[in-house]
Formats: structure tokens, C-alpha cells, sequence
């Protein structure tokens, strides 16, 4: 439709799962600002499963065009030690 046509931003997803279906939360993470789900999409297993493999098989061919995307470090809890081995 011409109201998702343009798509939607996301910085953060949460992904969840009951037995018979998936639930991928997408959302816009600010600073300061609660979380915003800017779009939530239902499927099945099998559907959740296919998807899986068509964006490894993606990003696969993302890196081999563009280099190897870094994978984000989650951030550390204020006050939290730092493993040293």
C-alpha cells in the first residue's frame, strides 16, 4: 500500500516465539526515549524459518560486495566490571 510503500527506520528488534507462530517486534531506539515499536509482523514457523535463511544468504552476499558488516557490543551496565581473559 502507499502508507508502507516508503518502509519504516529500525535500530532493534525483539523476536518471540509460541508454538505455532513468531512475533518480530521492530522498533526505533533513541536516546533518553522509551522504545518504539514501529512495526510488529506475525508468521509461522516455516515462514520464520525461510526468512532466517534468505537474510544469512544476504548478508552473505552483502559482505561479499561490501566487507564484513561489524556486529554490534551490547552495552555495558553502568557500574559493571570488565572481564579481563
Amino acid at each position: 500500500t502507499a502508507e508502507t510503500a516508503p518502509g519504516r527506520y529500525t535500530n532493534f528488534a525483539v523476536i518471540s516465539h509460541l508454538p505455532n507462530e513468531f512475533m518480530f517486534d521492530f522498533a526505533l531506539v533513541l536516546p533518553h526515549q522509551p522504545a518504539l515499536v514501529v512495526s510488529r509482523v506475525l508468521t509461522s514457523p516455516r515462514h520464520a524459518k525461510a526468512f532466517m535463511k534468505a537474510l544469512q544468504e544476504n548478508v552473505q552476499r552483502y559482505e561479499a560486495m561490501f566487507g564484513e558488516i561489524e556486529e554490534i557490543t551490547p552495552p555495558r551496565e553502568p557500574g559493571s566490571i570488565t572481564p579481563t581473559n
